[in-house]
């Protein structure tokens, strides 16, 4: 009998695992903030429409970074194919989930009542992501096209 720590038996458990039909999210969707649920929520309704499973979270970049990097670093482990990730004014998460993962990143820069750009500091924030850190930008507050690019990524 081998021992628990032999290459032979930890491929035996991967396979094992492999096998099992878990019904884990292929898409994770993520806001900084309770009061952008609203618009995030029709990034679910359209991959629902779909028949792709997700996951709905809140989590900040900017007041619980570790919860975020977390997030991201276990995400693919979890079963997660793509992230959609919504965010306004300066729009930090988008970038720091896709500096933690390297599965594809989708932005919605969303609106806030405080912008003084109606969403465009959003925009700018997403879309100007620096070399190595690709995040995919949809329109302000378009989130279903967001579900619409996640579903093309998954196939």
């Amino acid at each position: 009998m081998e021992s628990s720590g032999s290459p032979g038996t930890e491929t035996a458990v991967e396979e094992e695992f492999a096998a099992l039909d878990v019904e884990s999210p292929l898409v994770g969707i993520v806001m900084g903030s309770k009061s952008d649920m609203p618009v995030m929520e029709k990034a679910g309704k359209e991959l629902e429409e779909r028949g792709i499973r997700y996951e709905i979270r809140v989590m900040s970049a900017h007041r619980d970074p570790e919860t975020v990097a977390d997030y991201a670093k276990n995400a693919k482990m979890r079963g997660l194919r793509v992230i959609i990730a919504g965010a306004g004014l300066a729009a930090a998460l988008p970038g720091v989930v896709a500096a933690h993962t390297d599965l594809p990143v989708i932005g919605v820069p969303l609106t806030s009542s405080t912008s003084i750009a109606g969403g465009l500091d959003a925009l700018l924030a997403i879309a100007q992501m620096p070399p190595g850190v690709p995040v995919a930008c949809v329109g302000v507050d378009n989130a279903r096209n967001a579900a619409v690019l996640a579903a093309r990524i998954i196939g």
